[in-house]
């Protein structure tokens, strides 16, 4: 990304050297994706305000803080990414550059200081080596040494020159068989070495380990230092004082432990004489030792210092795979290029075989034309006599079809007829029948007025004497109250049925269909009303009173004074007339007046 927009702005650059801009960028990227927090390529406004104060300030320029949003002022979206930082950088910070003016190592310091507190934290608890002042040297170095790409990387060439000059200028020697294991990782052959791999492969193989004590069985901080063939544990990572010293040979193990006595990351080394517990402080280190320590384990038994002579084979046979595997494509080559020869020269005589089938095609087309001449002069011939035949076969056919169609038409026109005649003759006497019906529901529907008007009569009647006696019953005793409000509600609801029965009275003509079932239903509905009435209707007499058990039914009348009973006598009198009546029309008429009246009776009946 850096690279791309460093490519579009180098004919501006002028007031900074090339080489000094791409160091610069280098540190400047790494302090950008360390306030890249969620690792989306985007850095938020303010973050970049103070990135950008900092940055003025270490290379000693004015700083502009209306810059930056005018130069992010139609961006939106939020957070900033490192395409849309560089022409900002370029333009208002590096241009302005001027070389001598300030102090690298400061930017150096500052970028080192943001990515640091992310990626590398140096100290005991993380099992670092190097302080914090020497990783930042290297992080240098590293910047330096590294390939002009993003994400920064060093080849792995780059690196074990590094380490040699380091170890020439400490007067050591360079262990190349630990260098040799650590770049045979498959992270670092395909992506190379990044700053914070190669600061963890100088921190690797020391650190500090909890560990058991085989007499006290309490536990203590050791610094630990793996040897091939042995395991070495001090009281500090001077190593003045070493405290132990374990041998590693085919016989040991190291297996993983459950947390206990309030240690976890727990792992043992068992060797033929005793068992060492150690106690790491998070799972990936303790995933390392055990790693570190079978590996050293795995090499003793196989009579081997390290992986060095095992990958060198493997390069060896690498290559010679690779030759093998030339000579074998470079023969296949050859025996592609003598087919291709014999494939061309086969092609060659398939165009001479080619043109000879063309010139005998040619003479058979000659022929075939002569003899297609011949048989078109017969076919002609043949087809004159065919087509006068045809004609005369064709007249005679037309007239039989077309006499047999007039038939055809005569036939369908007397069927159409017939059955029009007997559409007709079914359409009147169904007329007739429906005509013969309605007389007879309008006589029924004459009748059912007059049973209304009756039943109405009788209700204004039965209503009248209902409120003579409820003014009776509250003077003599006002427990009844309740009551007759019941009844009240009870007469309001007949006169609604009463309303309900003028308006089904309209709707006589359209329940035809039904009239034989509601005429079942009816009478079903008049033999339970009737049942409800001899429950109900006890009538009281005038100087009677009610037990004080309050209940209606305790209310006696004489039977000569209740006119309620003679009305449902008369009213049971009527329903067996209108009965005999429906029975006798055979029409669904009765059925809805014999359904009314048992509504108007059963209205009537439940006032006493």
């Amino acid at each position: 990304m850096y690279r791309e927009e460093g490519g579009r702005e180098r004919k501006s650059y002028a007031a900074v050297d090339m080489d000094l801009r791409s160091e610069l960028l280098k540190s400047i990227w790494y302090g950008f994706t360390a306030l890249d927090l969620e690792k989306s390529g985007k850095v938020s406004k303010s973050q970049l305000k103070v990135l950008s104060h900092n940055l003025c300030t270490v290379l000693s320029i004015p700083h502009d803080p209306v810059a930056l949003e005018e130069h992010f002022r139609d961006d939106d979206d939020g957070p900033v990414s490192s395409q849309g930082y560089m022409p900002y950088l370029n333009k208002y910070i590096l241009d302005k550059v001027e070389e001598g003016s300030f102090v690298k190592e400061q930017v150096d310091e500052l970028c080192w200081t943001l990515t640091a507190k992310k990626n590398y934290k140096p100290g005991k608890d993380n099992q670092n080596v190097l302080p914090g002042k020497d990783a930042f040297s290297l992080w240098c170095l590293f910047n330096f040494l590294s390939e002009d790409k993003y994400p920064l990387v060093m080849v792995p060439d780059e690196v074990e020159y590094l380490l040699k000059k380091m170890c020439m200028a400490m007067s050591v020697e360079l262990n190349c068989v630990e260098l040799e294991d650590f770049i045979s990782k498959d992270t670092v052959q395909q992506n190379g070495f990044t700053v914070w791999s190669f600061l963890e492969m100088m921190n690797s193989g020391k650190g500090y380990l909890w560990k058991k004590g085989q007499l006290r069985r309490n536990w203590k901080e050791r610094w630990f230092t793996l040897r091939p063939g042995t395991l070495a544990y001090y009281t500090s990572e001077d190593r003045k004082e070493r405290q132990g010293n374990i041998s590693l040979d085919g016989d040991c193990c190291v297996e993983v432990l459950p947390d206990r006595d309030g240690k976890r990351c727990m792992f043992c080394l068992k060797t033929l004489s005793k068992t060492y517990e150690m106690s790491a402080s998070d799972t990936k280190q303790r995933q390392e030792w055990t790693a570190a320590i079978q590996t050293a384990i795995r090499l003793l038994t196989e009579g081997k210092t390290s992986l060095h002579k095992d990958l060198k084979l493997k390069r060896r046979e690498q290559r010679e795979q690779r030759e093998r595997r030339r000579l074998a494509k470079e023969e296949e080559l050859q025996r592609f290029r003598a087919l291709q020869e014999e494939k061309e020269r086969k092609l060659a005589e398939l165009e001479l075989l080619k043109e000879a089938q063309r010139q005998a095609q040619a003479l058979l087309e000659q022929d075939e034309m002569r003899r297609r001449q011949q048989h078109d002069e017969m076919q002609q011939a043949l087809e004159v006599q065919l087509r006068e035949a045809e004609e005369s076969r064709a007249s005679m056919q037309a007239e039989m079809i077309l006499k047999e169609e007039e038939a055809e038409r005569q036939r369908k026109r007397i069927k159409e007829l017939e059955g029009l005649q007997t559409s007709l003759e079914e359409a009147l006497h169904q007329e007739i029948k429906a005509r013969q019906d309605e007389e007879v529901f309008r006589y029924a529907q004459t009748g059912l007025l007059s049973e209304e008007e009756e039943k109405m009569k009788a209700l204004m009647a039965l209503q009248d004497e209902q409120e003579e006696y409820i003014r009776k019953t509250q003077r003599e005793k006002q427990e009844l109250r309740q009551e007759m409000e019941n009844k009240t509600r009870a007469l309001e609801e007949a006169q609604r049925q009463l309303e309900e029965v003028r308006a089904n009275r309209h709707r006589v003509d359209q329940d035809v269909v039904a009239a034989q079932r509601k005429l079942r239903q009816a009478s079903t509905n008049v033999k339970h009303w009737n049942v409800q009435m001899n429950r109900l209707m006890r009538p009281v007499g005038p100087g009677e009173k009610r037990s004080s058990g309050g209940s209606f039914s305790s209310f006696q009348m004489p039977s000569q004074r209740d006119p309620g009973l003679r009305l449902r006598q008369r009213s049971e009198e009527q329903d067996d007339e209108s009965k005999e009546n429906v029975d006798s029309s055979g029409a669904g008429l009765g059925c809805e007046g014999e359904r009314r009246l048992s509504q108007t009776s059963n209205g009537g009946m439940d006032i006493p």
